[in-house]
């Protein structure tokens, strides 16, 4: 039985330079897809984001991928996923990937990636959550936000206990041991929530 049955993971829809990041997000969707774990991402068919979600698909995964339809006049949605849900906006897209899934995965990314991440990030802060959020800090990716938060901690804008929502890992073989260790027996992938 899987660790969680689902997995939102936010990440880039460019494609880097450093072919080790589509490497990386391929082996993911692949892991996934063999631990029969659902796949809920951002619907785009480019980058990281088409990266890991042609390989969980191609696999036999379950993919469900959910995108604004205003994106799709702009970005290709990648086709033969098992669900594809247009939305209107991109609020929209975030509420339905937090409710579709248990926990989140961060890969690299860009500006999107960071406002999904800090979303859910102050969901948690706010109460709102108790899912697990695991930042890939693959190549050191993370390490420039890692010192912001820390930043923002040390100034006084944010509590110490915000570093406890994020669960920091090196690359993707850690994920699936991780959230096995941050899971309560017998029932959903929870996270020490503040009192």
């Amino acid at each position: 039985m899987p660790v969680v049955n689902s997995l939102c993971v936010f990440c880039g829809a460019s494609t880097p330079p450093d072919i080790r990041f589509l490497d990386a997000a391929g082996s993911l969707g692949r892991t996934l897809a063999a631990e029969g774990i659902e796949l809920v991402y951002g619907g785009g068919a480019l980058g990281l984001m088409g990266t890991i979600a042609r390989a969980a698909r191609d696999a036999g995964g379950k993919v469900t991928g959910i995108i604004p339809t205003f994106l799709t006049k702009l970005e290709e949605k990648l086709q033969g996923i098992s669900e594809t849900v247009e939305v209107e906006t991109m609020h929209q897209r975030k509420r339905l990937m937090f409710e579709r899934s248990d926990a989140f995965i961060v890969l690299p990314g860009g500006m999107g990636t960071l406002d999904e991440t800090v979303e859910m990030i102050t969901w948690a802060q706010l109460q709102l959550h108790r899912k697990p959020i695991l930042l890939v800090d693959y190549l050191g990716y993370w390490q420039p936000f890692i010192s912001l938060v820390e930043h923002v901690i040390g100034t006084g804008f944010a509590r110490p206990n915000t570093r406890d929502f994020i669960t920091i890992v090196p690359d993707v073989e850690a994920i699936l041991p991780t959230l096995e260790k941050l899971t309560i027996a017998g029932g959903p992938a929870t996270m020490p929530v503040a009192e």
